[in-house]
């Protein structure tokens, strides 16, 4: 066994301390390099069929949210006008805010003896991996890009298109998934793997807490003991 103060100890203390940020670190890889792939092996809207008309590489570049939503198609609805360069901007920044608390998140959790954490992880690279494309593409890739965008307006890359519903339903075009990337994938399934098993960490949660309290009201017992005890000279 490495001696914790060696140089294998201190990697070893390294990867324990941080593994879940390290999970999402390799979320974050794998999406850049299918984005990466994607990005410079196929033009814009161009698809190669995978599994028939079920599963496609659709190849856009979205201005939105997960899923193709818009922040000024939803602050519309609402009655409030914001271009596509500031909705994007407030976008950008709200999801860099959004990854400030995961992480906060993370490190209240990452001690936690459950999946709950690698679930974090999951909403952690995928928040980062579309961050990127956010702030960086519109510069890096701003010579074969066709659109015009700059720092903190790129496009996220998406390419992944699974056909589960698609058709009219009462005149309403249905579409279940549209195109998405690993990182919507991962954000996605870390949210719902937390909406399902959140009683169970709630419990957990709930358990650690007492036991805590209870180690602390031992150990408030055991020195009121030693304190209120007479020692022998005291006695005599």
């Amino acid at each position: 066994m490495p001696d914790e103060g060696s140089e294998d100890g201190a990697l070893r203390r390294l990867f324990a301390d941080y593994k879940y940020f390290w999970f999402a670190f390799l979320v974050i890889l794998v999406d850049q390099v299918v984005k990466l792939v994607v990005k410079f092996s196929m033009h814009p809207y161009q698809e190669i069929k995978v599994v028939g008309e079920f599963a496609r590489i659709n190849f856009i570049e979205n201005k939105g949210a997960a899923f193709g939503l818009t922040i000024g198609d939803l602050m519309a609805k609402i009655g409030i006008e914001l271009s596509d360069e500031t909705a994007k901007l407030v976008l950008t920044l709200f999801s860099i805010l959004a990854v400030v608390v995961i992480i906060y998140l993370l490190q209240l959790v990452k001690h936690t003896r459950s999946s709950l954490p690698y679930f974090l992880a999951m909403i952690l690279g995928g928040a980062v991996g579309n961050i990127i494309d956010r702030v960086f593409y519109g510069v890096w890739f701003a010579g074969i890009n066709d659109y015009e965008g700059g720092l903190l307006h790129g496009r996220v890359v998406d390419m992944i298109y699974i056909n589960l519903i698609h058709g009219k339903f009462l005149g309403i075009e249905l579409n279940l998934l549209p195109v998405i990337n690993v990182a919507d994938a991962a954000i996605t399934m870390g949210i719902i793997a937390i909406i399902i098993f959140q009683r169970r960490y709630f419990k957990l949660g709930k358990a650690a807490g007492d036991a805590d309290n209870e180690e602390d009201g031992e150990e408030m017992t055991h020195d009121m003991v030693h304190t209120e005890t007479p020692s022998a000279e005291q006695t005599h």
